[in-house]
């Protein structure tokens, strides 16, 4: 007995096993072919092994074949019934098992029973699918060995030793029904999960919806407000300038929070190239040189010379992220300050550093920056920054913040060196 009992527990290993791969096939259930696909091949494989390791009792050979035959059909439908009835008539041939043509005629006899089977499990519930799952498994093997064994005139083999045929039923009987509540429930567990992926989704476009409007909003208002001035009689040239000056400045404010937005959406790069990181750092010290002396800000620059330092990216959307870092630092500079930018190797890399002298950050601000919608600054939107760290990202770089409040912060980026 505890010989069977070791059997049966090697086929019940054999059936298990496939419930592994389940979640990845339940993801094509909306492409019928590529799905019945899978569970064809997954079931007919299980069919082939358990087939190779019977159990004899009574001279009868006792295999689970009927539990991936069952659970392929009612999970598969029509076609997937018939091909595995045909797989286990080939694998019985191969086999070179007796009396082919007897077996075939008392398997195929009960497929009306699958079908059946598979028309009732369609609309039903959790309890019901497990016990028509039972039924059919039971009624299958039951009928195949019924006519089998009474067109060879053996039928008492079914008979002789009933305690022992009964518990191989109820065994079956446990398998099937537990494989059928662990596909339900893997089933309901892929369901959840989507659920719970397009509710976040959907929380996503709210919230950025949200906050394109409200962000939008804040300057367009204030637009309208000045636009409403300038219609006064009384308003003085000067005023007029001045007004006009406030008006394109916000809805140049506008246009930028438009700009990170879509920033956002394409961050992959549209044009890989090699990039001097020595260059790029000169030109974006060009850039920066305007906007730090109106602020009182010391620009320095140190280059690498000793060697090239090369990364590869998009070289447009490598000084977008360099020039929203830059910016921010002169910004964290209200009262002026040092801004240097610096370039050297360290090893197989290359390095970029920009370091400010300004109100610094706590540590909690530096955990949170590059997040949605965070930002140290009174009018941020936090994008420009969340947009830099993504592309550093995609360029496959990083970025390590030191931070310290009212002494500066120091951005280092890294990338691989791909300079030779």
């Amino acid at each position: 007995m505890l010989l069977f009992l070791k059997e049966f527990l090697f086929n019940v290993f054999i059936i298990s096993s496939p419930f592994v791969l389940y979640p990845y096939l339940h993801r094509f259930r909306d492409n019928v072919a590529t799905y019945r696909g899978f569970l064809i091949l997954l079931c007919t494989v299980t069919i082939v092994v358990t087939m190779s390791f019977p159990v004899v009792i009574n001279e009868l050979s006792y295999d689970f074949r009927s539990v991936p035959l069952v659970i392929g059909s009612l999970y598969g439908g029509w076609f997937v019934a018939l091909v595995l009835y045909g797989v286990i008539l080939a694998v019985r041939y191969v086999l070179s098992m007796p009396d082919n043509f007897m077996y075939a005629i008392s398997l195929m006899s009960t497929f009306a029973v699958t079908w059946a089977a598979i028309k009732l499990f369609r609309q039903a519930s959790l309890g019901f699918r497990m016990l028509i799952a039972v039924f059919a498994c039971a009624l299958i093997k039951l009928t195949t060995f019924t006519i089998y064994l009474t067109m060879q005139d053996r039928l008492h083999l079914l008979t002789d030793n009933p305690l022992e045929t009964i518990a191989t039923y109820l065994f079956q009987s446990l398998i099937v029904a537990i494989g059928v509540y662990l596909i339900e429930f893997l089933r309901r567990y892929s369901q959840i999960q989507e659920e719970v992926v397009n509710t976040e989704r959907m929380k996503l476009v709210s919230e950025i919806a949200a906050s394109v409007a409200h962000e939008i909003r804040n300057p367009l208002t204030a637009v309208r407000g000045f636009i409403h001035l300038l219609g006064t009689v009384e308003l003085t040239a000067e005023k007029k300038e001045q007004y006009k000056g406030i008006c394109f400045a916000e809805l140049e404010r506008a246009e930028q929070i438009i700009a990170d937005y879509l920033s956002l959406a394409r961050t992959d790069p549209e044009h890989v190239e090699e990039i001097d990181l020595n260059a790029e750092l000169s030109y974006m010290y060009s850039l920066l040189s305007n906007f730090a002396n109106f602020n009182n800000i010391k620009l320095q620059a140190h280059f690498h010379e000793e060697s090239r330092l090369v990364t590869m990216g998009d070289k447009h959307k490598f000084r977008q992220a360099l020039l929203n870092i830059g910016k921010n630092a002169i910004e964290a500079m209200p009262d002026g300050g040092d801004l240097s930018l610096a370039a050297e190797r360290q090893g197989d890399y290359a390095i970029i550093r920009i370091s400010d002298t300004g109100i610094g950050m706590t540590s909690e601000q530096v955990r949170r920056l590059g997040t949605p919608y965070y930002s140290t600054k009174d009018k941020g939107t936090g994008l420009g920054t969340m947009v830099s760290f993504n592309i550093v990202k995609k360029m496959g770089g990083s970025i390590h913040i030191d931070s310290e409040l009212n002494k500066g912060t120091t951005f280092v980026i890294k990338f691989h060196n791909f300079s030779t």
